[in-house]
């Protein structure tokens, strides 16, 4: 505990922890839906598409600024996710096919443009690659009130529209019957994954920030059926990962936080596979050992049953 003050006590060690927490309870948030919606992997699609817009953005102005970034992998993100929907509407392939396809094929060209910046006449290129992997270190202030606002607005977002984005997430013909703009949310709703996914490639990195959309999801899914309580849960989880993820790190010299934040969110999902009150191993376990000893006893009850009338008899 006195560890976890002494590193609150750094003004720097304060806006990292504060931006990789808000970072979790976003990400947990919207990725309840991606989940839901059998999108797991848009949100690893997304995360690698956002490479070369990050690129071309520091190509274009030359600044290493988090918000031209936010800018330019956001625009590739919404082109990944127009090239997705192109490719499933036009062809056999499914969209999982498309996008391994689109995943792969804009990684491999933000590979190609951060090495020609690398070995280019490109100034302050230095530290660009770490946005493979995250630096949560080199977070600043303003980084972190531009990942602040970004955060409030997908939870703002996502408390409004709850019920739209509930509703489209378990039965879209139903909510096209009722009236709504199906087509518009479920884009609103990936341009909001594209969003999440854009802030969190500083902390965590375009290779491992998928994670923290799905792991929470996924982990809060044991512990409830309610969609309301499984979000709530999920961004829990979230900003725990994320603030477990920091204090590691800070705490134990040379250890990156990103990854750190994924292995605590991995942890959190054992536990709650193991642990889930309703779907967990354990639970499970229970149940089957509850339903044999009745089975058991009730078998015991029949017999005794049997034997007296044949006694009778």
């Amino acid at each position: 505990m006195q560890n976890i003050w002494l590193m609150l006590a750094d003004p720097n060690m304060q806006w990292i922890f504060l931006g990789c927490t808000l970072l979790g309870l976003s990400s947990g948030v919207i990725g309840c839906f991606s989940y839901l919606r059998k999108q797991s992997l848009m949100g690893d699609t997304l995360a690698h598409a956002a490479l070369p817009g990050i690129c071309i953005a520091f190509m274009l102005t030359g600044i290493k600024s988090i918000g031209l970034f936010l800018i330019g992998a956001g625009a590739a993100g919404l082109i990944a996710t127009f090239g997705i929907g192109y490719i499933t509407r036009n062809s056999k392939l499914k969209q999982d096919a498309a996008m391994g396809i689109v995943l792969s094929g804009f990684f491999g060209f933000g590979i190609v443009l951060l090495t020609l910046i690398q070995h280019g006449s490109y100034g302050n290129q230095a530290g660009l690659d770490k946005f493979l992997f995250g630096q949560a270190a080199s977070m600043i202030a303003s980084d972190v009130i531009t990942m602040t606002s970004v955060c409030v607005l997908l939870i703002t977002v996502c408390t409004l529209l709850f019920k739209q984005f509930k509703l489209i997430s378990f039965d879209p013909g139903f909510a096209r019957g009722i009236g709504y703009p199906v087509a518009f949310l479920e884009q609103l709703l990936m341009l909001l994954i594209v969003v999440a996914v854009v802030a969190g490639i500083q902390a965590v990195g375009v290779v491992l920030v998928a994670a923290l959309l799905i792991t929470p999801a996924v982990s809060a899914r044991y512990w409830t059926d309610r969609l309301g309580l499984m979000v709530v849960l999920s961004g829990v989880f979230g900003a725990a990962s994320g603030a477990v993820g920091t204090w590691i790190s800070a705490s134990v010299s040379n250890l990156p936080t990103g990854p750190v934040t994924v292995l605590a969110a991995t942890l959190l999902f054992f536990i709650s596979i193991l642990f889930g009150p309703q779907r967990g191993l354990v639970a499970k376990q229970l149940m089957r050992n509850r339903v044999k000893q009745r089975f058991n006893r009730e078998s015991e009850s029949l017999a005794k049953n049997s034997l007296k009338k044949e006694a009778a008899l």
